[in-house]
Protein backbone atom coordinates (compact mmCIF):
# COMPACT_ATOMS: atom_id res chain seq x y z
CA UNK A 1 0.00 0.00 0.00
CA UNK A 2 2.86 2.09 0.49
CA UNK A 3 4.32 2.00 -2.35
CA UNK A 4 1.36 2.60 -4.44
CA UNK A 5 0.89 5.79 -2.50
CA UNK A 6 3.93 7.14 -3.37
CA UNK A 7 4.06 5.99 -6.46
CA UNK A 8 0.55 8.02 -6.90
CA UNK A 9 1.93 11.25 -5.67
CA UNK A 10 5.47 10.36 -7.99
CA UNK A 11 2.91 10.59 -11.03
CA UNK A 12 0.58 13.99 -9.31
CA UNK A 13 3.76 15.76 -8.93
CA UNK A 14 5.20 15.25 -12.37
CA UNK A 15 1.85 15.74 -14.32
CA UNK A 16 1.21 18.83 -12.25
CA UNK A 17 4.62 20.41 -13.33
CA UNK A 18 4.11 19.50 -17.12
CA UNK A 19 0.97 20.67 -17.24
CA UNK A 20 1.91 23.68 -15.55
CA UNK A 21 4.82 24.49 -17.41
CA UNK A 22 4.45 22.40 -20.46
CA UNK A 23 7.81 22.07 -20.27
CA UNK A 24 8.21 20.19 -17.52
CA UNK A 25 10.67 22.08 -15.54
CA UNK A 26 10.55 24.41 -12.88
CA UNK A 27 11.24 27.55 -14.59
CA UNK A 28 9.07 29.80 -16.00
CA UNK A 29 8.30 29.49 -19.40
CA UNK A 30 10.38 31.48 -21.96
CA UNK A 31 8.82 34.95 -22.84
CA UNK A 32 7.28 34.77 -26.62
CA UNK A 33 9.56 36.52 -29.09
CA UNK A 34 8.54 40.34 -30.80
CA UNK A 35 6.89 39.97 -33.78
CA UNK A 36 9.20 41.46 -36.38
CA UNK A 37 7.60 44.84 -38.08
CA UNK A 38 6.79 43.74 -41.85
CA UNK A 39 7.49 46.60 -44.27
CA UNK A 40 4.59 46.88 -46.43
CA UNK A 41 6.34 47.38 -49.98
CA UNK A 42 9.10 45.69 -51.80
CA UNK A 43 11.35 46.54 -54.18
CA UNK A 44 11.56 45.00 -57.41
CA UNK A 45 14.15 45.55 -60.41
CA UNK A 46 12.54 46.34 -64.09
CA UNK A 47 13.72 47.39 -67.10
CA UNK A 48 12.96 50.84 -66.25
CA UNK A 49 15.37 50.19 -62.72
CA UNK A 50 14.43 49.77 -59.19
CA UNK A 51 10.47 50.66 -57.98
CA UNK A 52 8.35 49.53 -55.26
CA UNK A 53 5.27 47.27 -55.46
CA UNK A 54 3.22 46.57 -52.27
CA UNK A 55 3.22 43.22 -50.82
CA UNK A 56 0.90 41.82 -54.22
CA UNK A 57 3.43 42.99 -56.68
CA UNK A 58 1.23 45.89 -57.45
CA UNK A 59 3.15 49.24 -58.39
CA UNK A 60 3.57 51.87 -56.06
CA UNK A 61 3.06 55.42 -56.60
CA UNK A 62 3.98 59.31 -54.99
CA UNK A 63 2.18 62.24 -55.88
CA UNK A 64 4.04 65.64 -57.08
CA UNK A 65 1.70 67.58 -54.63
CA UNK A 66 2.89 65.57 -51.10
CA UNK A 67 5.31 67.88 -50.22
CA UNK A 68 5.08 67.94 -46.55
CA UNK A 69 5.66 64.11 -45.57
CA UNK A 70 3.33 64.84 -42.93
CA UNK A 71 0.13 64.99 -44.50
CA UNK A 72 -1.47 63.33 -47.62
CA UNK A 73 -3.07 65.83 -50.76
CA UNK A 74 -4.98 62.91 -52.33
CA UNK A 75 -8.67 63.49 -50.48
CA UNK A 76 -11.99 62.61 -51.79
CA UNK A 77 -12.52 62.46 -55.25
CA UNK A 78 -8.38 61.86 -55.79
CA UNK A 79 -8.74 58.84 -54.01
CA UNK A 80 -10.90 57.46 -56.68
CA UNK A 81 -8.24 57.05 -58.75
CA UNK A 82 -5.28 56.84 -56.62
CA UNK A 83 -5.73 54.41 -53.63
CA UNK A 84 -4.00 54.99 -50.68
CA UNK A 85 -1.84 52.45 -49.24
CA UNK A 86 -3.68 51.55 -45.71
CA UNK A 87 -1.73 51.22 -42.75
CA UNK A 88 -3.47 49.53 -39.63
CA UNK A 89 -4.75 51.96 -37.00
CA UNK A 90 -1.69 50.33 -34.55
CA UNK A 91 0.85 50.57 -37.82
CA UNK A 92 4.46 51.73 -36.67
CA UNK A 93 7.38 52.63 -38.84
CA UNK A 94 9.55 49.94 -39.92
CA UNK A 95 12.63 50.93 -41.91
CA UNK A 96 12.07 53.83 -44.18
CA UNK A 97 8.40 53.58 -44.37
CA UNK A 98 6.08 55.62 -41.98
CA UNK A 99 2.78 56.04 -40.94
CA UNK A 100 0.76 59.49 -41.79
CA UNK A 101 -3.03 60.28 -40.75
CA UNK A 102 -5.20 61.44 -43.29
CA UNK A 103 -7.71 64.00 -43.75
CA UNK A 104 -10.87 61.06 -42.65
CA UNK A 105 -8.41 59.83 -39.60
CA UNK A 106 -7.65 56.95 -41.69
CA UNK A 107 -3.73 55.63 -41.76
CA UNK A 108 -1.57 55.17 -44.87
CA UNK A 109 2.52 54.10 -45.83
CA UNK A 110 4.43 56.53 -46.68
CA UNK A 111 8.33 55.87 -48.05
CA UNK A 112 10.92 57.98 -47.29
CA UNK A 113 7.81 60.48 -45.76
CA UNK A 114 6.33 60.18 -49.21
CA UNK A 115 2.98 59.08 -49.35
CA UNK A 116 2.46 56.01 -51.09
CA UNK A 117 -0.60 54.88 -53.75
CA UNK A 118 -1.79 52.19 -56.24
CA UNK A 119 -3.54 52.90 -59.41
CA UNK A 120 -6.69 50.95 -60.60
CA UNK A 121 -5.53 51.36 -64.05
CA UNK A 122 -3.07 48.68 -62.82
CA UNK A 123 -4.70 45.36 -63.47
CA UNK A 124 -2.08 42.75 -62.89
CA UNK A 125 0.94 42.93 -60.57
CA UNK A 126 3.84 44.61 -61.98
CA UNK A 127 1.67 47.02 -64.41
CA UNK A 128 2.83 51.03 -63.74
CA UNK A 129 -0.32 52.40 -66.24
CA UNK A 130 -0.66 55.02 -63.71
CA UNK A 131 1.39 57.52 -65.10
CA UNK A 132 -0.48 57.57 -68.31
CA UNK A 133 -2.59 60.07 -66.61
CA UNK A 134 -0.74 63.06 -65.81
CA UNK A 135 2.45 64.03 -64.97
CA UNK A 136 2.30 64.92 -60.92
CA UNK A 137 2.51 61.13 -60.40
CA UNK A 138 5.69 59.13 -60.46
CA UNK A 139 6.50 55.43 -60.05
CA UNK A 140 7.98 55.24 -56.10
CA UNK A 141 11.43 54.05 -56.02
CA UNK A 142 13.96 53.27 -53.63
CA UNK A 143 16.08 56.20 -54.49
CA UNK A 144 13.76 58.56 -54.44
Amino acid sequence: MFRFVIAAAAIALSTGLALANSHGGGDAAPAPKPEAATAPAKVIITKQGPKLVDLKGMTLYTYERDTTGKTSNCNGKCTESWVPLAATADARAVGDFTVISRNDGSKMWAYRYRPLYTSPADKTPGEANGTATTLQWRIARPED
